[in-house]
């Protein structure tokens, strides 16, 4: 009996320490896998980097007359003299690691336009960028998660009729039309919100209200939102037609659930998670679409910026910029990629983070 006693201790502490080791062995390939996304992020980022650098560079912008405008009456000697202090005649890979050295010591260089650090103009228009994405990138996943599930549900129904039309329509309207005509409508004719900019006129920053900020935001959300929303109605409602139409759909009817335990027993399980990565990894589509919004809507943010430093020639601010968004996007794409990885068993046996 003692013998038997000792048979089953021994089987079972085998047992554990291989699932410990198994356990091990998965936490590994893990740490592995997203070092890997990191490292091909920070590869992607290089090579952004670098294209950036040449297409700004030979871009038909002269930094030099940026700088002293173009009526300015500097003798050829002294605009030399400048050209040479900025390395504008050194050769392109050597201005390249002297802007990446630069960078690596926190110094993005001078914008001719505003005439301050870069990176001080990148940390405050950043900051009401932010908020602009934030709302617009949490209102368009819950609308149109939520849109998308009972479109699914009502599939073939007046609402899935409309919603899908509507979502279509979007998918082609480019988003400063979508921005002019929502200010068209509720700035100029009714006249419920301002024009634009993120504060009202004439008033010092000390004297605006949370509230201010919030009635600035109203339009430029609902602009960014609306476009963004139509591909996760989309993909939502198409995701929720193909799980009704599955075997595991089927047998729960036969059990007599409801469709309300459908829902949140097997769709919502089902539904949430592509959902979810398919959001963040719109990162860009909205970084795009914000640049666009704030454009109309004169938001101080770095779409307006962008626009302020392309049209200036504005290269050290154009190229802290692309960095800056580069670096957004990546890091978008990289926590959609986890969070997948870790969240979905499937793709950690594959120990896949990709």
């Amino acid at each position: 009996m003692s013998g038997a006693v000792n048979i089953t201790g021994a089987a079972g502490a085998d047992g554990i320490a291989g699932a410990d080791g198994i356990a091990g062995a998965e936490g590994i390939a893990g740490i592995a896998g997203i070092a890997g996304v990191v490292a091909r992020m920070l590869l992607l980022l290089f090579l952004v980097s670098v294209l950036t650098f040449v297409l700004i560079v030979n871009a038909p912008i002269d930094p030099l007359i940026s700088y002293i405008g173009a009526e300015s009456t500097l003798s050829p000697a002294a605009r030399e003299d400048i050209a040479r202090h900025w390395g504008l005649s050194d050769p392109l890979p050597e201005r390249y690691l002297r802007w990446v050295g630069n960078i690596a010591q926190g110094d993005f260089g001078m914008s001719i336009t505003y005439k301050r650090p870069v990176i001080q103009v990148i940390r405050e228009r950043f900051t009401y960028s932010l908020a602009l994405m934030a709302l617009a990138w949490a209102f368009s996943g819950l609308l149109g998660y939520a849109a998308g599930i009972w479109a699914g549900l009502r599939k073939g129904g007046l609402f899935d009729r409309a919603i899908k039309l509507f979502c279509l329509v979007l998918q082609s309207a480019p988003t400063f039309w979508l921005g002019l005509l929502i200010l068209s409508v509720f700035s100029v004719w009714l006249g419920w919100f301002p024009i634009g900019m993120a504060a009202p006129a004439g008033k010092l920053a000390a004297e605006v209200t949370l509230s201010d900020r919030i009635h600035h935001l109203i339009l430029p959300v609902c602009t960014l939102t609306v476009v963004s929303a139509g591909k996760m109605v989309l993909f939502t409602r198409q995701k929720l037609i193909e799980i009704m139409d599955s075997d595991y759909i089927l047998f729960a009817r036969a059990r007599g659930e409801s469709e309300g335990q459908l829902v949140f027993r097997h769709i919502l399980r089902n539904t949430a998670l592509p959902a979810v990565t398919l959001q963040f990894s719109s990162f860009s589509e909205l970084f795009g679409g914000m640049a666009l919004a704030e454009t109309v809507f004169s938001y101080p943010g770095i779409g307006t910026a962008t626009a302020a430093a392309a049209l200036n020639g504005d290269a050290p601010l154009l190229l802290g910029i692309a960095g800056i968004s580069a670096l957004f996007v990546f890091s978008g794409n990289l926590t959609a990629n986890i969070l997948y990885s870790v969240v979905d068993p499937r793709l950690r046996e594959e120990k896949s983070y990709v």
